[in-house]
């Protein structure tokens, strides 16, 4: 089932989320509106969302609380973007400018914290809002949290797979966690349910953080950035974790990493460490864990075709390029 296939399959569900999204983002405000505009026809594949909406219908019939979930967690997404690209000081992404870029780094945080706004206010005009603000609220803290731990780490070059997994969680997993997590809220699914969609959500979140990373040290130009920016940037991601375990130049390469700044070259000799030691294929083999995880939460929700279509994107992150 391709991207296009779901989308058919949610029908007015998809269109009502995309009618929520922009009418939350309309402003009288000239440059703000323009901006809005230029970040909506440059959007990803909307994947937090198309999970929100599958994971509702995979239970129940979706409700408007459903749709209105699902339209705060890409709202949410590309405030993270936007955040993200101004303290990481990135001039593209995906092959594209980034907004910090075109307007700078304080006009851009202010866009980032519209769409944040207009998401918290899409969740608070919620039936469901009493259990699912806590929700938000915590996906807040843990991307800040992850965002601060993962500075933090890239200055000291001591990152464990423990480390790791807790920043993958903050930055990417607790956001499509907690897509899951409302879903189920919005058609009241049973207690069960709940835990499942949250697992699921975890499990998949970090998936696609893990592949992201291994296609950093493996990818092609499809991803819109060269190979290697995550360890110019001295994050220490599963592919050269893995490639450390157990190594006897572990030291060694952790303080080439720590002198990245001063001395860029360090980055081909980590880069020949990692093929050396077969870190990509170690990370696979993790990554095919985490997908395996979210594909067994889903037992707890009926047979179907959205539950399928859950497992189909789980799944993806095991052959995608991109």
């Amino acid at each position: 089932m391709s991207r296009e296939d779901i989308i058919a399959y949610l029908g007015p569900d998809w269109d009502r989320v995309r009618d929520l999204i922009r009418s939350r983002l309309q402003t009288d405000v000239l440059l703000l509106g323009q901006t809005n505009d230029w970040i909506l026809s440059n959007s990803g594949k909307m994947l937090r969302p198309l999970v929100a909406l599958l994971v509702a219908k995979a239970i129940a019939s979706p409700t408007e609380d459903s749709r209105c979930y699902a339209a705060a967690a890409e709202l949410l997404h590309n405030a993270t973007l936007i955040h993200d690209d101004v303290a990481d000081e990135s001039a593209e992404r995906r092959g594209r400018p980034t907004l910090s870029a075109l307007l700078g780094p304080g006009p851009a945080v202010l866009v980032g914290d519209f769409w944040l706004a207009r998401a918290v206010d899409l969740v608070v005009r919620t039936d469901h809002r009493d259990r699912t603000i806590p929700i938000l609220a915590k996906t807040l803290t843990d991307l800040a949290e992850g965002e601060m731990l993962q500075l933090e780490k890239a200055a000291s070059g001591d990152t464990t797979e423990q480390d790791y997994l807790r920043i993958i969680h903050c930055k990417t997993a607790s956001l499509f966690q907690s897509a899951a997590e409302t879903a189920a809220l919005s058609v009241d699914a049973s207690p069960g349910q709940v835990e499942a969609a949250k697992a699921y959500g975890s499990a998949l979140g970090a998936a696609f953080q893990i592949k992201d990373d291994i296609l950093d040290y493996v990818g092609t130009d499809a991803l819109g950035k060269p190979i290697g920016v995550d360890l110019k940037e001295q994050k220490i991601t599963l592919p050269l974790l893995a490639a450390l375990e157990g190594s006897p130049r572990e030291a060694e390469i952790r303080q080439l990493v720590r002198e990245i700044p001063e001395h860029p070259d360090h980055c081909g000799r980590i880069l020949a460490f990692v093929a050396e030691r077969n870190g990509v294929g170690l990370a696979a083999r993790k990554l095919e864990e985490w997908v395996e995880r979210a594909v067994r939460a889903l037992d707890a929700f009926p047979d179907g075709e959205a539950r399928r279509a859950l497992v189909e994107i789980a799944r993806f992150n095991q052959w995608r390029e991109v």
